[in-house]
């Protein structure tokens, strides 16, 4: 049982990286937040992007979230059998991470949609941009992601249960630290993957 909800959870960050490329990439390429200094450059990307995609992203990544909590729940629960106090804040604080993640990413769909609704003048890129900035404190929600990551590294990396001390690998801050520096889009959505299809070998 156990084993498939790490694969739900798996597959529920994975849909929603792609739904985070969704809002990031259009036909004429990928927008970057440094780009909304220019509104030309943001023209360009936003002229190519459906009103259409930017709506399923936004919904299918909220039920994607949704999947994912289970996993969460899951390790929480888990923990739970070898330290009560422990288990208890990891999942209050996956529950901060996942209620908090799933308004920011319909926020920051929110804020492309109406760009484009708009018309992508410097005025509606102004008007969209003061909304993310008043909204921008659902992004608080990686706090929640934080802790419950380095809770759960230490638990296991001082054998705190019963997975190898290995096994503290498969968690979200070590390949977040290792994607970090590069390219890849939705680096947070495959870290957190890459710590539920491990874990799906272990419990």
């Amino acid at each position: 049982m156990l084993k498939m909800i790490m694969i739900i959870a798996a597959l529920g960050h994975i849909i929603c990286g792609i739904t985070d490329c969704m809002m990031a990439y259009s036909k004429s390429g990928r927008f970057e937040f440094s780009d909304v200094k220019d509104n030309s450059k943001m023209q360009k990307i936003f002229s190519t992007m459906s009103l259409k995609q930017l709506e399923a992203a936004m919904l299918v990544g909220v039920v994607a979230l949704f999947m994912s909590s289970f996993g969460y729940i899951a390790i929480s629960q888990y923990i739970l059998k070898s330290n009560e106090a422990i288990g208890n804040m990891m999942l209050v604080a996956a529950m901060f991470f996942i209620v908090l993640i799933s308004a920011h990413h319909v926020l920051c769909g929110s804020v492309e949609w109406f760009y484009v609704k708009l018309g992508m003048k410097e005025e509606s890129l102004k008007a969209v941009m003061d909304f993310f900035k008043s909204t921008s404190v659902a992004a608080i929600a990686y706090v929640g992601l934080l802790v419950f990551v380095i809770l759960f590294f230490i638990m296991v990396v001082t054998g705190n249960t019963s997975l190898p001390r290995w096994a503290c690998i498969f968690n979200t801050l070590p390949a977040f630290l290792i994607l970090a520096p590069t390219k890849a889009p939705a680096k947070g959505n495959i870290a957190n993957a890459f710590m539920f299809i491990g874990l799906t070998f272990f419990m």
